[in-house]
């Protein structure tokens, strides 16, 4: 983003509006200049506008870093969502290597072909903390997940990342991004225990009928990666009646294609939710508690 200096900016307004009324008073140049300086500083201004700190995560110590590495959250000045609503300002993300060094920015995922980049940006910080893939004697991951402002139908862009550090290089690597939407029960979750440990598992509303949901399963593997195991059109059905998230509901299908559940054991219950889903059943091959 480029910076622009009060001083220089105040410098330039002056300058420009003697050079624009001794020069193209006479002529339309004068609307057509005013409307590309008033652009230029318009770029400018997010770079001088209040900003804050909201969040600071220590990476040393969990990590076992070489360098003193933060995460560094900023949130922009106030802002207003498309509901007309007061919002958080934008976000910036970045990792910090200590505090005189270099603040580099958290990337976030490419826009689809077409997408307009507008109101996209994050704005709200939903985690950010360590994870574990292998258990807690194992060496962790970095979990972020980012949300925009709220459109005017509720719906936001949610971003879920995993970043491994690498002591080679004493540098952060993404390893996973995922960004959905938010208005049809999709959903993307890291597996912290069980069968499924350290997976991410995302699922997302099918485009054509029977409207249904795909179901992806990434697994982390032994060389510190994430590779796709499994991918299919689920047996849950949108608004179909399940209060179940659509993981849980899909989670006898997915431990059973990946031959860690077999018909006639226990089902997989969701975490938390023994005394909750007192009537486990599977209904048209999905899980059920009521």
């Amino acid at each position: 983003m480029r910076r622009c200096p009060r001083l220089r900016r105040t410098a330039l307004i002056e300058g420009m509006t003697t050079m624009l009324l001794l020069r193209f008073w006479r002529s339309g140049a004068l609307a057509i200049f005013a409307g590309l300086l008033a652009s230029k500083l318009a770029l400018c201004e997010p770079a001088i506008a209040p900003s804050s700190e909201i969040t600071r995560v220590d990476l040393e110590k969990p990590f076992n870093t070489r360098s003193p590495w933060r995460l560094v959250a900023i949130q922009g000045p106030p802002a207003v969502d498309y509901g007309g609503n007061p919002a958080p300002g934008a976000l910036h993300l970045c990792l910090e290597k200590g505090s005189s060094g270099p603040c580099d920015s958290v990337p976030m995922p490419p826009l689809e072909s077409g997408a307009s980049p507008t109101g996209w940006e994050p704005h709200y910080l939903s985690v950010a903390e360590p994870v574990y893939p292998q258990g807690r004697s194992a060496r962790p991951l970095l979990l972020i997940i980012t949300a925009s402002m709220h459109a005017g139908d509720g719906g936001q862009l949610v971003v879920t990342q995993l970043l491994d550090y690498r002591s080679a290089s004493d540098t952060f690597e993404r390893l996973y991004v995922h960004s959905t939407g938010t208005n049809n029960n999709e959903e993307v979750r890291f597996i912290p225990s069980g069968p499924l440990e350290g997976a991410v598992i995302s699922a997302e509303p099918t485009d054509n009928a029977p409207y249904a949901y795909w179901v992806e399963i990434d697994r982390f593997t032994p060389e510190r990666a994430y590779r796709q195991v499994l991918r299919y059109r689920s047996a849950t059905r949108y608004n179909d009646g399940n209060s179940l998230a659509v993981i849980d509901s899909e989670m006898p299908n997915i431990e059973r294609r990946l031959g860690l559940w077999s018909p006639g054991s226990p089902l997989p219950l969701p975490v938390g939710a023994t005394k909750q889903c007192v009537r486990p059943h599977l209904k048209n091959a999905e899980l059920w508690c009521n």
